[in-house]
């Protein structure tokens, strides 16, 4: 089970945040296979805590040559985005104590992704939408030399949530069939 969840996150990755240019800091890193996609037994907040730990811990044992980030995949629990969001909240306070606020920072992605002030069916949400919630490990030094190498990086958000309306419904469909479950 462990392997086909792997596969998915990792057609999503290639379909849909390099195949859609949503990130253009991807490319690289998982061309090159300096991320690691970790799928979590986790099915509480505790051990999905330890995963994230030691997930972490995986990078300082690494440089950013060899490994550049990670993908906490969590398929077993927080299935509710507002639950999701209280985890990375927790996770957001284990950076913290941990030393690693500066070092590392968290971007989220979920099947259910909604930004504050949207509908659950705007086509923004799109951009983070996943096909199970993700915890993506990043490398602070490491976006922020990707931020200031790239000029336009103000206007990502805009040119993705562009890029998701413009998409055909059908288009919608294949890379987003995780939202076709109901």
């Amino acid at each position: 089970m462990s392997k086909e969840i792997e596969e998915k996150v990792t057609a999503w990755l290639e379909d849909v945040v390099i195949g859609l240019q949503l990130c253009p800091f991807a490319l690289k890193p998982v061309r090159e296979s300096r991320h690691r996609i970790y799928v979590s037994d986790a099915v509480d907040t505790a051990t999905a805590l330890t995963d994230l730990e030691r997930e972490c811990e995986r990078l300082d044992d690494a440089t950013a040559a060899s490994l550049e980030t990670t993908l906490l995949v969590l398929p077993k629990m927080l299935q509710d985005f507002y639950d999701f969001n209280d985890f990375l909240s927790i996770a957001n306070t284990l950076l913290a104590d941990c030393d690693w606020e500066g070092v590392y920072q968290l971007a989220s992605f979920h099947p259910r992704y909604q930004f504050a002030g949207t509908q659950p069916s705007d086509l923004e949400n799109l951009t983070n939408a996943a096909p199970f919630p993700i915890i993506h490990i990043l490398r602070e030094a490491s976006v922020e030399l990707a931020i200031n190498s790239y000029e336009e990086v103000d206007d990502i958000p805009q040119r993705n949530i562009v890029r998701m309306q413009s998409l055909s419904k059908q288009d919608r469909g294949r890379l987003f069939y995780f939202l076709n479950k109901e």
